[in-house]
């Protein structure tokens, strides 16, 4: 015997919703129960079938075949619809193809398998902000407030896109599966539904306020803590601080990407800091203590060895960066730029003319230099 169809079994008609569905076998189920019906013998048969219609007609992916193939959809060919490439006509050709390219790519088309391109409750769009720090700020690290403009959820209609706390219907034209089929020649062409727009859902009464998206623009203050350590490139991620999804769906995330600024005494290089100090050249020559700034806006005193030339670099141990992972603090490396004098007095000139000619032998490297040169010229001269 012709098994009926399924939706006139639980007495439901072919667009019904799920949760139409759902209620009508409920008390489909309650009445033909056989617990309840012991002088009825067609009683269990009517249950089964009732149960199997639900089975069928409760999962969106095995609705949609049923609603395409009828109940053709589940016998032969392995339960898929069309019964596999033994039709021999170039349609069921095409359908068979398009199964099987299903399974390969589903994946990669939104979801897996039949009905896996539904786009039904859309996770929210993730955000991008920028944000500029101090060289200090990256290194002690800070709580600040975010100004974002981003979409939430609407208030109104709780996030659902229906006015007044309705539900919304499936799809007629996709069947909830949120793409169409077209058949051309041995191919399945399938895009997104053109009515629900891959929702797989329609709102028959939009709400006023957010016109049936389900969420609103609006700005919002956002407290976040930027650790220390950071630097330019670095990116924090805030789960679920994005955008509202559609009509209820996920939110998204929040990624923070850092520029760190530049600092007018210190250059960076990992988590070690640089620091240029100038000294007098009498005080690199004499030696003696000079006092550095560090990051922290502290001081540090720093002895500088007599006869120190330009160029000469001093480490001051765990006075850099710390690093953003691990524990660890960088060092800070003073680095000399010996200052030669300028706007001299008559008497400064005076002394440094008489320290001059009595410093023959206090510059090493000069003397070396010019030895240097003169024995150069001398082979050219040869």
């Amino acid at each position: 015997m012709a098994k009926r169809d399924f939706y006139e079994v639980l007495g439901v008609a072919k667009g019904s919703s799920a949760d139409e569905i759902k209620k009508a076998y409920r008390s489909k189920a309650k009445e033909l129960h056989p617990d309840r019906n012991s002088g009825n013998p067609n009683a269990e048969g009517q249950f089964k079938e009732a149960n199997e219609a639900y089975e069928v007609l409760k999962d969106a992916e095995k609705k949609a075949a049923y609603d395409r193939f009828g109940h053709a959809a589940f016998e032969g060919g392995g339960g898929r619809p069309g019964g596999g490439f033994g039709g021999g006509n170039q349609g069921d050709f095409a359908n068979a193809f398009g199964d099987v390219f299903d399974d390969l790519f589903g994946d990669f088309m939104g979801g897996g398998g039949r009905g896996g391109g539904r786009q039904r409750n859309a996770r929210g769009s993730d955000l991008r902000y920028n944000l500029k720090v101090t060289l200090a700020e990256a290194h002690s690290g800070l709580h600040k407030t975010l100004n974002l403009p981003t979409s939430a959820a609407c208030g109104s209609c709780d996030g659902t896109g229906a006015e007044g706390g309705s539900e919304p219907s499936t799809c007629p034209t996709c069947s909830g599966m949120g793409k169409v089929r077209a058949q051309q020649g041995f191919f399945t062409v399938e895009r997104t539904c053109p009515t629900c727009s891959g929702m797989g859902q329609i709102v028959k009464n939009p709400c006023n306020v957010c016109s049936g998206q389900g969420r609103v623009e609006k700005d919002r203050a956002l407290s976040v803590n930027i650790p220390p350590g950071v630097e330019t490139g670095t990116r924090i991620r805030l789960s679920g601080e994005g955008e509202a999804g559609m009509r209820g769906g996920a939110k998204g995330d929040l990624y923070i990407f850092i520029e760190v600024t530049e600092h007018r005494l210190f250059d960076r290089d990992g988590t070690n800091l640089h620091c240029r100090v100038p000294v007098a050249m009498s005080r690199a020559a004499l030696g003696g203590d000079i006092e550095v700034p560090t990051i922290d806006g502290g001081r540090s005193r720093v002895k500088i060895p007599a006869g120190s030339q330009s160029g000469r670099q001093m480490r001051l141990r765990g006075k850099g960066m710390p690093a953003l992972r691990g524990g660890q603090t960088g060092d800070m490396f003073i680095e000399m730029a010996v200052e030669t004098p300028v706007n001299l007095t008559a008497r400064q000139k005076e002394i440094l003319k008489e320290f001059e000619d009595l410093s023959e032998d206090n510059n090493p490297e000069g003397k070396s230099f010019f030895s240097s040169v003169k024995s150069f010229w001398d082979g050219m001269k040869g």
